[in-house]
């Protein structure tokens, strides 16, 4: 196993979550805020599961999107 080759895979791949993710999540709040669907809250929880097929990794990290 090449261990720098491994290690850049995981990074591209974190990069591309990172961006995508974050481009996904402001459009989504956008959306509900205009539609007027999120109301008075000041925070939304979210939760992301990060899967490895062929090795059976699960790992969820849990966090929250502060509004106001």
């Amino acid at each position: 196993m090449n261990e720098d080759q491994l290690n850049m895979s995981i990074r591209k791949f974190l990069k591309e979550v990172g961006v995508s993710s974050q481009r996904e999540i402001e459009k989504a709040v956008r959306e509900a805020f205009t539609s007027g669907a999120l109301g008075d809250v000041d925070g939304l929880d979210m939760h992301m599961t990060l899967t490895l097929e062929g090795i059976n990794l699960s790992h969820q990290v849990n966090g929250r999107i502060l509004l106001s």
